[in-house]
């Protein structure tokens, strides 16, 4: 796949503290950002002793804005390919997936696709199709944004790709078009471990979600749900998902460590 950007116009924050230990990769939201994350990354390195990446995508924080808002049903399977290129751009070899919402679906989407690449995945309310409870989120989300300082917030972070994002994310998803919008049959080859967090409250999906993922992966994989949290728990309980984050990795390199 060519992208139609460079890929030296992505924004990167990259951590390497640990030498030869695994590099966890984050990936942001819909309306993320390297800077949105806060410190919640370093801490997971910290814990972990892993080295951490961290990057806006295309259109997001800093990096260059979208060659075309305009968005199909497939633009998280784009996405995926996308970062197959940007790990091997950054010498990033076995990496653990960290994503949030739209980011938790490309790191599924990625370990589907490149099944040998990834060691392992976790994910925060991320989704693998689109529910009604999922449309209402979104709707509330524009009435804030048009009605709200919602905007003046997002152009802290995403200053001249604020208001492309935004669209690109409400507009997509409120179609008729992506109401069909279903990535399921990618679970089906991802071979790598995975922890699936979802917050009891998510607004933005139930956890229907969870179940089929973790239901329809070919490894392991454990579901962690929240209780009286949202859509996203590492910022409404970060030290309950830092924790729980710990041990899953902890898990997955003393594994490593003691195989042959």
């Amino acid at each position: 796949m060519n992208t139609s950007f460079s890929l030296t116009q992505i924004v990167v924050k990259r951590i390497d503290a640990f030498p030869g230990k695994p590099t966890i990769v984050f990936l942001h939201d819909s309306l993320g950002c390297i800077d949105l994350w806060r410190d919640f990354p370093e801490r997971v390195g910290e814990m972990t002793s892993c080295n951490v990446l961290i990057y806006d995508r295309q259109g997001y924080g800093k990096s260059c804005g979208f060659t075309n808002p305009v968005r199909n049903n497939h633009y998280l399977e784009v996405e995926a390919e996308v970062l197959n290129q940007l790990l091997e751009f950054w010498n990033i070899d076995q990496p653990i997936l960290f994503g949030h919402s739209d980011g938790g679906s490309i790191a599924l989407l990625t370990a589907a696709k490149y099944p040998s690449k990834i060691k392992a995945i976790i994910t925060e309310g991320a989704h693998v199709f689109v529910e009604d409870v999922t449309i209402k989120g979104i709707k509330e989300a524009i009435h804030h944004y048009e009605t709200t300082n919602l905007k003046a917030k997002l152009e802290k972070y995403h200053a001249k790709n604020t208001e492309a994002m935004f669209w690109a994310w409400a507009k997509t998803w409120t179609t008729e078009e992506f109401s069909s919008w279903n990535i399921e049959q990618f679970l089906f080859d991802i071979q790598c471990p995975s922890l699936i967090i979802q917050g009891e409250k998510d607004e933005y999906g139930t956890l229907k979600q969870v179940e089929s993922i973790v239901e329809k992966v070919s490894s392991t994989s454990e579901k962690f749900i929240i209780p009286n949290i949202g859509h996203t728990p590492h910022k409404e309980t970060p030290e309950v998902v830092l924790k729980k984050v710990k041990l899953f990795v902890e898990s997955l390199i003393n594994y490593s460590q003691h195989t042959f």
